[in-house]
């Protein structure tokens, strides 16, 4: 019998780091936004990779193309390709970095990393043009670090301070070895900054994705998951309450319209077989009790006093299990409301019931502590509780302490214990350790089972360890009802 359904936990969410499961969202409306969100934050990073890389190739063919057309003109205008020797700088443009630089040595300096796709590119442009060439090296330097720019470029950044962000900061020099040992011809093209047009467009094209998909699909799943919070409360307080009440209106979708109604269907079954069981069990309670209050009366004309007496006992026995059983049954619908109580108080009260029939009950009274509950009820687990300690440990020590948010009763005795792999099975109901069932060594096997019931009424839970000493033995059992704080 639970008192409610356990709250969703990011922590279970498997597959996933530690600090990642803590900021999982733990609602489906969070968990599939975040879903959606990092699905298109994926999707744009790929595609702006995808974009850039584009960009890059058309940037670098566009000044490949562009340092051939410029040796190719070179090749036109003084036919030296095949033919005399060219002027160390032939001037072919206004831009100093675009003349066609005549030298004997190659253009490469030392630790420079040459670009083999743009040295097949342009081997290919110029062989299209038939024009024989040996060796073709292209690399990328910045205009800081080339012998002819940096005069230019420490200059002009001592005239205008820090360069312009839309100025070139790197060239490409491109060099042909001519054919004949005739040297090579070297040109400098400057390398275009990435447009940060592109940049912008890219990042305003995911702000408004985000803005459209992430808040339509809001707008989605607030009609889904809100149905399904009210369905998920109303269960939880069903569980708790068993109460039906009124039905819960069909809203959201047809599907989950439709899982409202089945579970409407089912709440208001379950409620009314819960109803026939109690019409049945105080018919029951009501039909054994009375042949039960005559047979206490017939039995006084017995004249033999030993035999009355075990006749007694034994319709004492019937009547304590009869109340149990009805106990048990009724417990997860209490018809008694919650009252505000003093804890210690009525732990007392149960400690000196016994105290006053001489039993070796003692309690420590603690710090007041007033909390809503159902005394009668608390009442009746810690009897059974006390009872059991008793019968098989002699002794019962209880004792009561808070545990953060929680309120530990705890019951010790000195007895033997219960088996590690029998705890479970002894808090169901007719579950005895003695399986002989005879009444002088306990009772119908309802004591923990009801304790149990009882502390899950309370939204608790009833717990049962045994205690060892320093050599492993077993020296009693603690039987403690946990009870949150409310």
């Amino acid at each position: 019998m639970s008192a409610g359904l356990p709250p969703t936990d990011a922590a279970t969410v498997t597959g996933l780091p530690l600090f990642l499961r803590r900021l999982w969202p733990r609602r489906l409306q969070g968990q599939l936004l975040l879903a959606i969100a990092l699905a298109l934050l994926l999707a744009q990073t790929i595609s702006g990779i995808l974009l850039y890389t584009a960009q890059n190739d058309r940037r670098e063919a566009g000044i490949v193309h562009t340092a051939a057309l410029r040796l190719f003109a070179a090749d036109r205008e003084d036919g030296q390709f095949g033919g005399d020797d060219p002027p160390p700088h032939m001037g072919f443009g206004g831009d100093r970095q675009l003349r066609v630089e005549r030298t004997n040595i190659s253009p490469v300096l030392p630790g420079e990393r040459r670009q083999v796709r743009a040295e097949r590119e342009l081997r290919r442009v110029m062989a299209d043009q038939d024009i024989s060439l040996g060796d073709v090296v292209v690399v990328r330097r910045a205009l800081k670090g080339d012998p002819r720019m940096v005069h230019r470029y420490v200059l002009r950044a001592q005239l205008r301070g820090n360069p312009h962000p839309d100025r070139p900061t790197q060239m490409m020099v491109a060099g042909v070895e001519l054919s004949q040992g005739r040297g090579w011809l070297v040109v400098r093209v400057p390398i275009p900054p990435v447009e940060r047009a592109l940049s912008l467009s890219l990042i305003g094209q995911t702000l408004l994705l985000y803005a459209l998909l992430v808040g339509v699909i809001a707008l989605i799943l607030g009609r889904l998951t809100r149905p399904l919070q009210a369905l998920t409360d109303r269960v939880e307080q069903f569980a708790a309450t068993r109460d039906a009440g009124g039905q819960l209106e069909p809203q959201g979708p047809e599907d989950v319209r439709r899982l409202i109604v089945a579970h409407n269907a089912m709440e208001a079954r379950i409620a009314s077989l819960l109803d026939e069981k109690d019409v049945m069990l105080g018919a029951i309670g009501h039909d054994l009790k009375t042949p039960l209050a005559a047979l206490r009366v017939r039995i006084e004309s017995v004249e033999n006093e030993s035999e009355r007496s075990r006749m007694a006992a034994t319709i004492e026995d019937i009547v304590r299990s009869l109340d149990d059983i009805l106990s048990l049954a009724r417990v997860g619908r209490p018809s008694d409301p919650l009252e505000p109580t003093e804890l210690s108080a009525l732990v007392s009260q149960v400690a000196e019931e016994y105290e006053d029939l001489g039993e070796p009950v003692s309690f420590e009274p603690t710090e007041r502590l007033a909390m809503p509950l159902r005394p009668t009820w608390l009442r009746r687990a810690l009897r059974n509780l006390v009872s059991n300690a008793l019968r098989y440990g002699k002794v019962a020590r209880i004792t009561m302490a808070r545990d953060g948010g929680n309120v530990l009763i705890r019951v010790d005795d000195d007895g033997p214990g219960i088996p590690a792999a029998d705890i479970a099975r002894m808090q169901e109901p007719f579950t005895r350790g003695d399986p002989s069932r005879n009444t002088a060594t306990g009772g119908a096997g309802l004591g923990l089972a009801l304790a149990r019931a009882i502390a899950e009424q309370h939204g608790g839970q009833l717990e049962l360890v045994n205690r060892h000493d320093t050599s492993g033995a077993t020296t009693g059992l603690a039987a403690t009802i946990r009870l949150p704080l409310r």
